[in-house]
């Protein structure tokens, strides 16, 4: 049975502060409801820059509680525009404790649940570990009209197991919000291989899970706060249907809206063909719980 969905991604360079961010954020998602939309998604931590290039204590000024005054926002424009926002911002849950943490709103203006980002990274201008603490809400989809929300938050699209958890709890379609992009240093070969690998990668939990993802990065270039190469962005917002066909994507230097309709009635028709769930040896994984294998 069909189930169709029309979706929107903000895909969007840092406008300086929380306050610009947030007037074009509401500017997105004013358009992409008049374009039909009921879901819009938007980008890691897109209230501000981003900010884990260096480790410094007054970056962590930028975080605030939720329920808070990103979320009051937020939430209005939700209910304004009569979408599901997906949103990502710094969480503040008590001093010294910190989160990635994707908020998701209901079309009404309510909290629906939220995420928090349980893959940290710690890579050459990507600090994370410095400022996030891992999630402990674990890989569990969030309710809303639109359907089960298998809500991920860029580091963790690396990783199968998470996708497969989320696909277990019957999420309906994985969304990623993102913040990732090259090393300004590095060659153009190099870098096209980062940024094919990064959509293969999410290509390939669509194709093992039969579920359509949606994942949205930032553009533009962002310095480095200690004189280090910085980081451009490489956009390629992107949405792939259950079988990894790629059904928009976004290029790698222009702002604006990716609005796409998705059939999430495709996805029971997929896993008849490809019934990858039914045939998993779940008896003989017990070792993906061992860090390796010696």
């Amino acid at each position: 049975m069909s189930r169709r969905l029309t979706v929107a991604l903000v895909q969007e360079q840092n406008q300086g502060e929380s306050e610009a961010n947030l007037v074009r954020i509401e500017q997105r998602v004013r358009e992409a409801r008049a374009r039909g939309a009921q879901l819009v998604l938007l980008q890691e931590l897109h209230n501000g820059p981003y900010f884990c290039q260096h480790e410094a204590v007054h970056e962590f000024d930028r975080a605030e509680p939720i329920p808070g005054p990103s979320t009051e926002r937020l939430s209005a424009l939700a209910k304004a525009e009569g979408v599901v926002l997906v949103s990502s911002l710094f969480e503040r849950r008590a001093a010294g404790l910190y989160h990635n943490t994707a908020v998701v709103f209901e079309r009404d203006g309510s909290i629906a649940g939220k995420y928090r980002k349980m893959h940290i990274p710690d890579d050459p201008g990507f600090l994370e570990k410095f400022y996030f603490t891992p999630g402990d809400l674990g890989f569990m989809p969030i309710e809303t009209s639109v359907g089960k929300l298998g809500v991920l938050v860029c580091w963790d699209q690396w990783y199968p197991e998470a996708a497969r958890l989320m696909a277990l709890a019957g999420a309906d379609l994985l969304l990623y919000p993102t913040a990732i992009g090259w090393d300004p240093d590095d060659s153009d070969a190099e870098r096209e291989r980062q940024r094919q690998a990064w959509v293969l990668s999410q290509r390939g939990h669509a194709v093992a899970n039969g579920l359509p993802v949606l994942s949205c990065n930032r553009i533009g270039f962002e310095p480095s706060p200690t004189g280090g190469s910085g980081i451009q962005f490489w956009g390629t917002s992107f949405v792939a249907g259950p079988q990894g066909e790629l059904l928009a994507e976004a290029g790698t230097d222009t702002a604006g809206l990716l609005v796409t309709e998705i059939d999430l009635g495709r996805s029971e028709h997929v896993r008849r063909i490809w019934p990858f769930l039914r045939d998993r040896r779940i008896d003989a994984y017990g070792d993906l719980l061992k860090r390796y294998r010696d």
